[in-house]
C-alpha cells in the first residue's frame, strides 16, 4: 500500500466519530432519495408499458345517438389533433344475474350494472385488448367480461332479465383494458339484441392524440372533439391521465414527501461533511505540516482528505441504495400485477445515478477544507498547532462576565464567539435537524387527520343497522343453507326508538346502490341520505353540503375522472330510468377510491331504487355511556328487527398505505435528527481538543466536573434556542408546500384543516428542538471533557 493509502486509512480508522457521521448522513439521504426518484420512476413504468403496448385511449368519449350518427361521430377520428381513433361502438348498461354457479356464488345472485360494448375484435388502432384467460366473442350468446370487474371465469353463463328476452350468454374470455374503456364486450349483433325498447342510444369513441402528455393538452384535444359535434352531443368522457393516476395514487403519494426528505438530507450531507472534514483540518494542521515536510504534495494532502470523505461516503451509499430498495418493495407490491405485468422495482440506473451523485457532493463539500490543507505552508502549519488566537472571543466573555450567572455559565455562552465560522455551520445543522423535526410532526398529523376523515359516516358513535343484512350495493344477500331473508325493519318505528332513547342527540339514514353515471366506466356506488348529515359530513374542499333533491356531492377524483367540475350536471341510469344530478361541493373521502358519488335518498326513488336507508348513523349525547347506551337502544328496538353497534369506521378502515408513511416519516425524521445531532457532536468534540489546554487551565483553577458539562452544554444551548427559532418558520413552510402535492399526487384536494395542522402550543414546543438536538449533540463531548486529567491537559498544545 502506497503512503498516500496509509494515510487515507489510518484517517478512516482512527477517526471513528467523523466516519460515523459520514456513513449515516450518506446513508440517509441516499436512502430517501433512492426512494423518492425511484417510485417516481417506477410506480409509471407498468402503465406506461401496458399503455404502449396495447395502444391505449387516450380519450373515452360517450355521446348521445340521438343528436349525432354513427358515421358523424366517425368523422371525429378527423379533428385537429387525432391520430388514431376506432368506434362508434354501441355502449349499453344491463345489470346480469348468475346463471350458473360462479365461484362462491350461487345460481340466481344479481351482480352490479355493466357497461357493455358492442365490439367486433378485440384489437384495433386504439386499446387492444389482452386476455387473461379465454377467448374473444365471436357471435351472439357470447361476452367477454373485464378481468377483476366480476367474479366469474370462462364457462360460466350470465342472464340478463331486463334484456329483451332475457338472454343468456356464455363467458368466453376475461380480457384487460389498460385504461377501463367497458367493464364487458360483446360481438355488435349482440349489443342490438340486448337493447331495451326505449334505452338511450349510447355510442362509445376511443382516441389517441398528437400530443396529450397534460391535462392542459388533454383539454384541448377534448375540446377539438367536442366541437365536431352538435353542442350536447358528447355525454362524458374520461382521460388516461386519470387512469394512470388512479392506478399509480398509492405509490406516487409518497413521492414528495420522499423528496423532501431527500433535499434535507443532501443539502445537510453537504453541510455536515462539510464541517467534519474542515474540522479534521483544523485539528490535523500540525500533522499536515509534518507530511508536507515527508514530501508529501499538496496534491496528495487533497487527495487524502478527501478520501478520507469517500471512504465512508461510499459505505453510506451502498447502505442507503439497500435500504432504499428494500423499503420500496411493499410501496410498489402491487404496481404492476394490475396490469398483468411483474411487480416493479426500483431501476438499476436510479441506484447509479443517486448514489454517482451523493459521492459527487460528498467529494465536493469535503474539496474545499481539503484545498485549504494543501495550501498550507509546512513551516506555518507545524508552529501554529491547534491552539487558538488568545485575542478571540475576549470581547464576549467580558460581557458575558458582567450577568449575574455562574461563571461556567458566561463562559460557556461567550464560546460561540471564539470560532464563528464553526459556530455557524454549527447552528445551520440544528436549524436543520429544527426543521425536519417540525416537518415530521407536521407530515404526522396531517395523516392522522386524513386517517380519521377518509371513510365516510365515521362520525356518530352508534350505528343501527335496519335487518336483512348488508350486502354490496347492487348485489343479493344470499343466506347459506337457504334461510329466508330477514325482514327489513319497519323504518319509521327505528326512528321513534331513537328518538325516545335517552342519550340520542341527532341521527340520519342512508341507502346504497350502484348506478352507471355519465363520464364514469363501469358501476358508480351512490350513498343516498335521509335527514340531516350536515354534522356527519366529509369535510368539504369547495362548495357546498347537499341541502336539497338533485344534487350530488363527489370528490375532486370523481370530478377529474369525469371531466367535469363543480356546478356541472351527471346523469344518473339505472333499471331503464334516467336522471341528472348536480354537483354541488367536492368533498374529501377515500371511501371506495374516491369514486362514491353522495345525493339524496330522493335520487334513488326517481330511478326506481330502494331508498329506504340500510343503516342510520346515530350521534349520543355527550357524557352518555356507551356500553350502557347501546344496551338499553338494543332492547328496544328488538322488536322491530333493527341492531344498534358502536362506529368503527375508522378504527375497521385503517389505511395501511397511510401506516407505512407514518413508519417512514417517523424513521426517516429521526435518521435527519441523528445526522444533524452527529454533526454538533462532531463539532463539539473538535471544539474540546482545540481548547483542550485551556480547560487544563479552567481545572487546575478550581473547575469541577460537573461545572466542565455545564460550560460545554452551554455553549451550544445558545446555538440551538436560536436555530430551532429558525428551523420552526422553514418547517412549516415546507410542509404547506409538500401536503398538497401529496394530495394532488392522489388526484385530491387535502381540505385546509388536514394542512393547517399547526398551532400555537405546539410551535412554541417545536421551537425547543433545536435546543434538545444541540444538548444532546454535545453532551458525549461534555463528559469526555470532565473526565479530562488536569496535568494532561496542562502539556498539551
Amino acid at each position: 500500500m502506497s503512503a498516500l493509502g496509509r494515510v487515507v486509512r489510518a484517517g478512516v480508522g482512527r477517526r471513528r466519530v467523523r466516519t460515523a457521521v459520514i456513513i449515516l448522513t450518506t446513508l440517509m439521504a441516499v436512502t430517501a432519495s433512492v426512494l423518492a426518484a425511484g417510485l417516481l420512476v417506477a410506480a409509471q413504468a407498468p402503465f406506461d408499458r401496458a399503455f404502449a403496448q396495447q395502444r391505449g385511449a387516450h380519450l373515452t368519449a360517450q355521446f348521445d345517438g340521438t343528436k349525432a350518427t354513427a358515421s358523424k361521430l366517425a368523422a371525429t377520428a378527423h379533428a385537429s389533433g387525432v391520430a388514431a381513433a376506432v368506434g362508434p361502438f354501441r355502449t349499453l348498461s344491463v345489470r346480469p344475474r348468475t346463471a350458473s354457479r360462479s365461484g362462491m356464488l350461487p345460481a340466481g345472485v344479481d351482480l352490479p350494472p355493466l357497461t357493455v360494448v358492442g365490439r367486433a375484435d378485440a384489437a384495433g388502432r386504439v386499446d387492444g385488448l389482452t386476455f387473461v384467460a379465454g377467448t374473444w366473442a365471436t357471435r351472439p350468446g357470447q361476452i367477454v367480461v373485464a378481468y377483476d370487474r366480476v367474479p366469474v371465469q370462462p364457462g360460466e353463463r350470465l342472464t340478463f332479465p331486463a334484456a329483451p328476452g332475457s338472454p343468456t350468454l356464455t363467458v368466453v374470455g376475461l380480457a384487460r383494458s389498460v385504461t377501463g374503456t367497458a367493464d364487458a364486450w360483446v360481438t355488435p349483433a349482440q349489443a342490438e339484441a340486448l337493447t331495451a325498447p326505449g334505452s338511450p342510444l349510447t355510442f362509445e369513441m376511443l382516441y389517441r392524440f398528437r400530443h396529450a402528455d397534460t391535462d392542459a393538452q388533454m383539454a384541448a384535444d377534448r375540446a377539438a372533439v367536442t366541437t365536431a359535434v352538435p353542442r350536447g352531443t358528447m355525454t362524458g368522457s374520461h382521460s388516461y391521465l386519470a387512469v394512470k393516476q388512479q392506478e399509480t395514487a398509492n405509490a406516487m403519494a409518497f413521492v414528495p414527501f420522499l423528496a423532501a426528505f431527500g433535499v434535507l438530507g443532501l443539502l445537510l450531507s453537504v453541510l455536515v461533511i462539510g464541517i467534519v472534514v474542515s474540522g479534521a483540518v483544523g485539528a490535523a494542521t500540525r500533522r499536515i505540516g509534518i507530511l508536507k515536510s515527508l514530501g508529501f504534495t499538496p496534491a496528495q494532502v487533497v487527495r487524502a482528505y478527501v478520501g478520507q470523505a469517500l471512504i465512508p461516503a461510499a459505505v453510506g451509499c451502498a447502505l442507503g441504495l439497500a435500504l432504499g430498495n428494500l423499503l420500496a418493495v411493499p410501496v410498489l407490491g402491487e404496481v404492476g400485477t394490475a396490469f398483468g405485468g411483474p411487480a416493479a422495482s426500483i431501476p438499476v440506473w436510479i441506484d447509479a445515478v443517486v448514489s454517482t451523485a451523493a459521492l459527487v457532493l460528498v467529494a465536493g463539500s469535503a474539496l474545499v477544507p481539503a484545498s485549504r490543507a494543501g495550501r498550507l505552508r509546512p513551516v506555518e502549519a507545524i508552529s501554529v498547532g491547534r491552539i487558538p488566537d488568545a485575542g478571540r472571543g475576549h470581547l464576549a466573555r467580558r460581557l458575558t462576565g458582567r450577568l449575574p450567572l455562574p461563571r461556567a455559565v458566561s463562559l460557556g455562552l461567550a464560546n460561540p464567539f471564539v470560532r464563528q465560522t464553526r459556530s455557524a455551520t454549527t447552528a445551520a445543522a440544528v436549524a436543520f435537524g429544527a426543521a425536519t423535526v417540525t416537518f415530521g410532526v407536521g407530515l404526522a398529523l396531517t395523516l392522522g387527520a386524513v386517517q380519521s376523515g377518509r371513510m365516510l359516516d365515521s362520525a356518530g358513535s352508534v350505528v343501527v343497522e335496519t335487518g336483512g343484512g348488508q350486502a354490496p350495493p347492487g348485489a343479493q344477500v344470499v343466506h347459506a343453507g337457504g334461510e329466508p331473508d330477514a325482514p327489513k325493519a319497519e323504518l319509521a318505528e327505528i326512528a321513534t326508538a331513537l328518538r325516545a332513547q335517552q342519550g340520542t342527540r341527532r341521527f340520519y339514514g342512508t341507502a346504497q346502490a350502484e348506478v352507471i353515471a355519465s363520464g364514469i366506466t363501469g358501476a358508480t356506488t351512490v350513498v343516498a341520505y335521509q335527514g340531516d348529515a350536515s354534522w356527519a359530513a366529509p369535510q368539504m374542499v369547495s362548495g357546498s353540503w347537499l341541502d336539497g333533491p338533485g344534487q350530488a356531492v363527489v370528490t375532486p377524483r370523481f370530478l377529474q375522472a369525469g371531466g367535469i367540475r363543480v356546478g356541472d350536471t351527471v346523469t344518473l341510469t339505472a333499471q331503464g330510468r334516467r336522471t341528472s344530478v348536480r354537483i354541488v361541493g367536492e368533498a374529501f373521502f377515500t371511501q371506495g377510491e374516491g369514486m362514491e358519488l353522495l345525493t339524496r335518498t330522493s335520487t334513488l326513488a326517481v330511478l326506481g331504487l330502494d331508498a329506504k336507508p340500510g343503516k342510520y348513523n346515530v350521534e349520543t349525547r355527550p357524557g352518555t355511556a356507551l356500553a350502557h347506551y347501546l344496551t338499553s337502544l338494543n332492547a328496544a328496538l328488538q322488536p322491530v328487527g333493527a341492531v344498534a353497534r358502536a362506529n368503527t369506521a375508522n378504527t375497521a378502515n385503517t389505511s395501511d398505505v397511510i401506516v407505512t408513511m407514518d413508519a417512514l416519516v417517523g424513521t426517516l425524521t429521526l435518521m435527519l435528527v441523528a445526522v444533524a445531532g452527529l454533526g454538533v457532536l462532531n463539532t463539539v468534540v473538535l471544539e474540546t481538543r482545540d481548547r483542550v489546554h485551556e480547560l487544563g487551565v479552567f481545572k487546575a483553577l478550581g473547575m469541577a466536573p460537573r461545572q466542565t458539562v455545564t460550560m460545554v452544554l452551554t455553549s451550544v444551548a445558545g446555538i440551538g434556542l436560536v436555530a430551532g427559532a429558525a428551523g420552526v418558520p422553514a418547517g412549516v413552510a415546507l410542509h404547506r408546500f409538500v401536503t398538497p402535492l401529496m394530495g394532488n399526487a392522489v388526484g385530491m384536494a387535502l381540505p385546509t384543516s388536514d394542512v393547517a395542522v399547526y398551532h400555537t402550543p405546539q410551535l412554541a414546543v417545536l421551537a425547543l428542538g433545536g435546543l434538545v438536538i444541540a444538548v444532546t449533540g454535545a453532551l458525549l463531548p461534555a463528559g469526555w471533557a470532565a473526565k479530562q486529567d488536569t496535568a494532561t491537559a496542562l502539556r498539551s498544545e
